[in-house]
């Protein structure tokens, strides 16, 4: 399928959705929004999904330039934007049955930066950055930042990026842990895809369960969370990859992974 702000490609069991208004610095329009929503849920033959921008930024935020009944602006307009296109975007990252990479080239603020952060392996290219730019135009963090912050680098860390409106850059991003890890710009793409390959090649259902359990384990009780893994431990345990896996350990081999 063709869209107007967004290319998405299939190749290798790898999607690559490229977020594409480089004019714009690929601000989230609620357009985009809806593009990237659709595209994940046509995701056949996939096992992992690259998130990356087009030209020199990730994500500058969202669109806020919009004018008429796609304008955002207003407290009204940014409630019903974000109810009903971006919240419903951040969930279905969060709820996606494969691994996240997301390759962050240059800018990655406001809501694009919750957007970049969205990666169960987050890869940031040297210039990247990633920004809370909210406080400095009278706003509060959306796109799911106040509760994800906290929880990736400590209340205190969080509160600097949303109350100081200041850039965190990629190097500090990975000091703090807040990302995966920083390379050199000019081969973001490749570790991005090698990455993606590896999680490719792995067994694709396990993952879609440890995505879950990561994300409830934020909020579950401890024996909560034991009975989640027992759950998960079923689903994946009944898999074609785990009898797999289980043979290749017994005949000390690699085991080959087909997702199912």
């Amino acid at each position: 399928m063709t869209y107007e702000t967004i290319t998405v490609d299939v190749t290798d069991a790898i999607a690559t959705i490229t977020l594409s208004r480089p004019e714009r610095m690929n601000a989230c329009s609620l357009d985009m929004a809806g593009e990237i929503n659709d595209a994940l849920s046509m995701m056949e033959g996939a096992r992992a999904l690259i998130i990356t921008g087009a030209g020199r930024g990730f994500c500058s935020g969202a669109d806020l330039s919009a004018r008429g009944e796609r304008s955002i602006s207003g407290g009204e307009g940014s409630y019903i934007a974000l109810t009903r296109h971006y919240n419903p975007l951040m969930m279905s990252l969060a709820r996606l049955n494969m691994p996240i990479i997301t390759a962050v080239n240059g800018a990655a603020a406001g809501v694009g930066c919750s957007i970049g952060l969205c990666g169960d392996f987050v890869i940031a290219g040297r210039s990247g950055y990633f920004l809370q730019a909210f406080v400095n135009i009278g706003l509060v963090p959306d796109g799911g930042a106040s509760w994800m912050l906290p929880r990736m680098v400590g209340k205190a860390r969080a509160t600097e990026m949303m109350m100081l409106g200041e850039k965190i850059s990629a190097e500090k991003a990975a000091d703090w842990g807040l990302i995966y890890k920083m390379v050199e710009d000019e081969v973001l793409q490749d570790e991005a895809r090698a990455l993606a390959t590896r999680l490719a090649n792995g067994p694709t259902v396990a993952y879609a369960v440890m995505r879950k359990n990561i994300l409830t384990a934020l909020e579950n009780s401890y024996s909560e969370q034991l009975l989640a893994e027992a759950e998960g431990q079923r689903i994946a345990g009944g898999t074609a990859d785990a009898m797999e896996g289980g043979l290749a350990f017994l005949e000390k081999r690699k085991p080959n992974f087909q997702g199912k």
